[in-house]
Parts: C-alpha cells; sequence; structure tokens
C-alpha cells in the first residue's frame, strides 16, 4: 500500500470518468454505468489502501512504545 497504490487507484478512477462521459455524450447507458461502476471501485480501493495504511501505522507506533524505539 502506498504511492502506487494511489497511482492505481487515480488511474481507475479517471479510466471510469472517461468511460462515463463517453456513454453520456453517445447515450450509451451500459457504458455510462460501467464508468460509474469503475469510479466506485476505485472509491472503495482507495478507502481499503487508506485504512490499512492507518492501521500499519498504528502497529508501528505500538511497537516503538513496546520496543521504546521512537
Amino acid at each position: 500500500m502506498g504511492i502506487a497504490d494511489d497511482a492505481r487507484n487515480k488511474v481507475d478512477d479517471l479510466k471510469g470518468r472517461a468511460k462515463e462521459a463517453t456513454g453520456a455524450a453517445t447515450g450509451n447507458e451500459d457504458l455510462k454505468a460501467e464508468g460509474q461502476a469503475d469510479q466506485g471501485i476505485a472509491a472503495a480501493k482507495q478507502k481499503i489502501a487508506d485504512a490499512a495504511e492507518k492501521v500499519k501505522d498504528g502497529v508501528e507506533a505500538v511497537k516503538d512504545r513496546l520496543t521504546g524505539s521512537g
């Protein structure tokens, strides 16, 4: 989890936005819905990555307290 995941999620979000816009412009409701779904998946993945990073930080803080580091 980190910068690579953030970048990948942002790319997926942008792809979803492009699909949604193309679907809206062409009247293709399936493509529009697919784009919206892609955006939702990217957002969910980002929230999971953010939560995992917070857990990792918390574990490191506890570890530091127990070992007297930091």
